[in-house]
């Protein structure tokens, strides 16, 4: 590990997946609050804890777009580093470096 640019991208390869994953983990808590209320409001539950489960439901919706901000300059951080560094191409940082970003793709915006 002497060489700095292979830190890198450990570092660079390991924050996209890191946003990666609290992005879809957001999502998903907040598709799982919204089936909560749903089935609340079919059950006729109180409007009180209808209205807190809203407030949960806000809060998470609101953390998303940090997330995906944070998620995008990760992503691009790591294309930059892939492409600069092409005579590395042949060690197993960039290819996972290169995975990492294939999977990710899907998820940037």
């Amino acid at each position: 590990m002497a060489d700095p640019r292979i830190r890198q991208f450990h570092i660079k390869t390991g924050v996209t997946k890191r946003c990666c994953k609290e992005v879809l983990s957001y999502q998903k808590e907040a598709e799982q609050i919204q089936q909560k209320i749903k089935k609340m409001q079919d059950e006729g539950t109180d409007v009180y804890y209808i209205k807190k489960q809203d407030l949960l439901l806000q809060e998470t919706q609101n953390v998303i777009p940090d997330c995906q901000k944070r998620l995008n300059a990760a992503y691009q951080d790591l294309t930059t580093l892939i492409e600069t560094e092409k005579e590395l191409e042949e060690s197993e940082v960039y290819k996972a470096a290169q995975e990492v970003v294939k999977d990710t793709a899907p998820y940037i915006n």
